[in-house]
């Protein structure tokens, strides 16, 4: 379930990129990471935190629930199992 969130949200970071015509390399620079990272980022290899999103979304100028839009709803997860998987990382 998290990686199709993850896959969504790059699809969405690469195509607002290439809209923009921003080249990996260019929206590195302007987010103070490498272009690798944001390869990762687009390809769902790695994740992006809050604080990630909203310095992306500032760059490329769009709203953070930009990355959101068109999010399937069956891809959250319920309020039953949110809760449970807290329960599961406070034990663990």
């Amino acid at each position: 379930m998290e990686e199709s969130v993850d896959i969504h949200l790059g699809k969405r970071l690469r195509w607002r990129r290439r809209h923009m015509g921003l080249t990996q390399q260019d929206l590195g620079v302007a987010c103070g990471v490498r272009f690798q990272q944001i390869q990762k980022y687009e390809s769902a290899s790695n994740r992006m935190s809050a604080a990630v999103l909203w310095r992306l979304a500032t760059v490329l100028q769009v709203d953070v629930r930009y990355f959101f839009d068109g999010l399937e709803i069956n891809a959250q997860p319920s309020a039953p199992q949110l809760i449970e998987d807290d329960r599961q990382a406070s034990a663990g």
